[in-house]
């Protein structure tokens, strides 16, 4: 396939704004990770007018995909798990051209998966999940059990990935399979959700009571990306300040909900700082 594809490729690997090219085949029972194509072609440039160019070729009854992305996109990418399929790319895929070594170095870098990276994806996943199971939560409350039965599945997935970030692995887009062989536990509460017999009502109702005390022994490790970046200032932060972070600014969204939970679980503190209006303050936030 190499072979027939080599023209396509070829022209950009002359250029010198091309970084590395890499090659993924499909495989049969992982279709999905190819979008079902039967190849993939993987070129990383410098800089580009699109970060993010595609195009589609066919050739002896076969499907290829050339994903053209700029360095800056891609390292977005496997920094917030933007585009999942990304790093099972990068970590599968064959190296057909590397310039000074960039991608030899970029899959050792996947392979070691350094603290710093590993604590900012903890903390995205960590927010979308008290976030899911918050809603979850209501909407149980509601008598809502059809979509709390759905929101708990995204609950479990969200822990399911971050209970392989804290092992040290990137999550997979085969997650569970990779949760079984390394957290027993997360995997038996999908298991429990997905095989049980009881009711719905009762069966979602067990699983917040597993979760939720998943979750609370989870929080300030989950959380330990933002609660460094406070640490880092005597003052309390107003949440304006902390939405502008650069380093926060993946998970932006649920920064409002991941707060008030670490402040009801007594790991962040609120300060309230007078304003002009009476007694009316401006509500800040400073860890224990």
């Amino acid at each position: 396939m190499e072979d027939v594809l080599r023209p396509i490729y070829q022209e950009r690997a002359s250029s010198s704004n091309t970084l590395g090219i890499l090659m993924l085949e499909k495989v049969e029972s992982h279709k999905s990770v190819t979008d079902h194509f039967d190849c993939i072609l993987l070129v990383i440039v410098n800089e580009s007018e699109e970060d993010w160019y595609v195009k589609h070729y066919e050739f002896n009854n076969k499907k290829a995909a050339m994903h053209i992305v700029t360095e800056n996109l891609l390292k977005e990418w496997i920094n917030t798990s933007g585009y999942r399929k990304v790093v099972d790319w990068l970590t599968r895929g064959t190296i057909i051209f590397d310039r000074n070594e960039y991608l030899a170095q970029l899959k050792a870098r996947l392979r070691d998966f350094p603290e710093s990276s590993r604590q900012l994806r903890k903390a995205i996943e960590f927010a979308k999940l008290v976030r899911s199971y918050r809603e979850c939560k209501e909407l149980f409350e509601s008598k809502h059990y059809l979509d709390a039965n759905s929101l708990m599945i995204r609950s479990l997935h969200y822990l399911a990935r971050l209970a392989v970030l804290e092992k040290g692995f990137h999550p997979e887009i085969i997650v569970w399979h990779q949760v079984k062989r390394i957290d027993p536990e997360v995997y038996k509460l999908y298991q429990e959700l997905i095989e049980s017999e009881e009711p719905v009502e009762k069966r979602i109702q067990l699983m917040m009571l597993a979760s939720d005390f998943a979750i609370h022994s989870r929080a300030e490790q989950g959380a330990s990306h933002l609660l460094d970046i406070m640490k880092e200032q005597e003052e309390p932060w107003t949440f304006g300040d902390l939405k502008v972070h650069p380093e926060i600014k993946h998970y932006t969204l649920d920064l409002s909900i991941l707060l008030e939970y670490l402040v009801e679980r007594d790991i962040v503190e609120t300060k309230l700082i007078e304003t002009k209006g009476n007694n009316v303050y401006h509500r800040c936030y400073q860890v224990k």
